[in-house]
């Protein structure tokens, strides 16, 4: 199953995707994602990828998001590996709206546990995507206000 939130942001959807395609703000607003390691220098070509730490507490793994489609500013669509966690397909769409822009994640485990893990996973995974929304909301605000 898939977990889909959305939030409007007073910003263009030009200036939530410049956020979206700034590799090294992923862990200033994805929860779990502790640190950015490195990013590939053709980032945000499809097929490039930023790795990462993520994880909760003293549990985390190093892995990598790669990118599988970007059309900007419209969709971006990356694939999320956090080992033996899982991987996770990880679609955002954001669209113009009065005053701003709604911006739309839907997110699918496609390997390892969370697969199929049922109701309880799908919403722990809802929760955490409505914070890492608000957080992307603020981080994307905060740039629009300041340049």
């Amino acid at each position: 199953m898939a977990s889909e939130n959305s939030t409007h942001v007073d910003a263009a959807p030009r200036q939530v995707f410049a956020v979206l395609l700034d590799a090294w703000s992923y862990a200033d607003w994805v929860v779990g994602a502790k640190d950015i390691r490195d990013v590939d220098p053709h980032w945000p070509a499809p097929g490039s990828r930023f790795h990462h730490t993520v994880g909760v507490g003293p549990v985390s793994t190093d892995d990598c998001t790669e990118i599988e489609h970007v059309d900007a500013p419209r969709r971006l669509v990356l694939k999320a590996s956090a080992r033996p966690f899982g991987v996770a397909r990880i679609v955002f769409d954001v669209m113009a709206e009065e005053g701003g822009s709604r911006v739309t994640i839907e997110e699918e485990p496609v390997e390892g546990p969370a697969t199929g893990a049922g109701a309880a996973a799908d919403a722990a995974l809802s929760l955490r995507n409505t914070e890492s929304l608000r957080r992307l909301r603020d981080l994307v605000e905060e740039r629009a206000a300041t340049g």
